[in-house]
């Protein structure tokens, strides 16, 4: 924990083709040793793959497959006496999709 206050969290840019927080997440994420246009071709290759056998726009099916694979509830272990017990909490859509 820093000493000079709360960090600010950073706000993620768009992805400049399809101009979604989302698929720059997923860049983000598939980024390896910070090679982001290798990241970049394989997302916008596979993208054009389900726009040719789908025939949907790319972004509306990654957008409901994110959502649906999406928890709404996790587990916290709360002690309580000598026992401890998983307790669900709810989960916000930003943890949620970073869980996904």
């Amino acid at each position: 924990m820093p000493r000079k206050g709360p960090v600010p969290k950073r706000e993620i840019l768009p992805d400049p083709v399809y101009r979604s927080v989302l698929v720059a997440k997923l860049i983000n994420n598939l980024m390896e040793g910070g090679s982001k246009s290798v990241a970049e071709k394989i997302v916008y290759k596979s993208f054009e793959i389900v726009k040719e056998k789908a025939k949907k726009d790319p972004i509306e099916v990654f957008e409901l497959a994110v959502e649906k694979v999406r928890p709404l509830v996790e587990v916290k272990p709360r002690r309580v006496g000598g026992a401890t017990y998983q307790i669900p909490i709810e989960m916000d859509k930003d943890r949620g999709q970073k869980v996904a």
